[in-house]
């Protein structure tokens, strides 16, 4: 199967990158192309076998499978522009959450769905989300679904939540990226310890703490009860971050939600 990418920023290139380290695809199945062509020779670069287009119709074209890979707003008038090659029996994937799958169905034939990756996926790991258009085709509903078991677990969502979970699944990573770079700056600036040392402990730390959850031995509620002594020092640490943290992840959930909803209205002008 030939597969298309049109995009071959941060989050198109980590696809391409994770399809094939994961074994999904192999290189010289690929169609790629970038509004800086020089970002997708790199790609090329270390995966020989690529093939780069210097069009976007020309990806469409050679592709069964195409992935779109770039800002939501330049989304429509890409399609506009080659809705002529999005014959009925290609799929297209849209890897942003403020366009829905049932309205890219309106503007082309073929099967549409939304994959929301997350950069885990490049370790090969974390969740995937996908949302089928109402007109897809059940082949590329499994095929799509079998693709990204390579480098996620894939979990199918409904509408009403895809910004929340994309929130968890998508920026998750960076939130919690940057409580640890706070979390180790705290260390370094109120202990001897320096910042490789704090940030080698942090990591590995986290790496552990996923591997308990992942292998079931502790729920979040436990694995705090586990380490939390009564009146011990972990205890003392938690009544901190209780009375700090206070609502500011409800403040982020609705920051990120507030700026979706400005998405949704620029793109509904489109659509519109």
């Amino acid at each position: 199967m030939k597969v298309g990418i049109i995009g071959t920023g941060n989050m198109g290139s980590i696809i391409v990158e994770a399809f094939i380290e994961g074994k999904a695809i192999s290189p010289s199945d690929f169609y790629i192309t970038n509004r800086t062509i020089k970002k997708a020779e790199n790609l090329q670069q270390k995966f020989p076998s690529l093939h780069v287009c210097k069009k976007s119709i020309d990806v469409i074209q050679k592709s069964e499978l195409i992935f779109i890979c770039i800002k939501p707003r330049d989304i429509y008038p890409l399609i506009k522009q080659n809705d002529s090659a999005l014959t009925r029996d290609k799929c297209l994937v849209s890897i942003t959450s403020p366009i829905s799958a049932n309205q890219l169905e309106t503007l082309v034939p073929c099967s549409v769905i939304r994959a929301i990756p997350s950069i885990t996926n490049r370790a090969l790991s974390g969740v995937s989300l996908l949302t089928y258009g109402a007109n897809c085709d059940e082949f590329w509903k499994r095929k799509i679904k079998e693709l990204f078991s390579y480098i996620s677990i894939p979990m199918e969502i409904e509408q009403n939540i895809t910004r929340v979970a994309s929130d968890i699944v998508s920026c998750g990573p960076a939130f919690f990226s940057y409580i640890t770079q706070r979390f180790i700056d705290g260390a370094v600036t109120k202990t001897e310890i320096n910042q490789s040392t704090a940030t080698v402990l942090a990591g590995e730390m986290l790496v552990g703490l996923g591997e308990l959850l992942k292998k079931g031995f502790y729920t979040l509620p436990t694995l705090q009860e586990k380490v939390c002594v009564k009146g011990g020092i972990t205890g003392e640490g938690i009544k901190v971050l209780e009375s700090e943290l206070g609502d500011v992840f409800e403040k982020v959930f609705a920051a990120t939600h507030e700026k979706f909803r400005e998405d949704l209205e620029e793109i509904n002008k489109q659509f519109d």
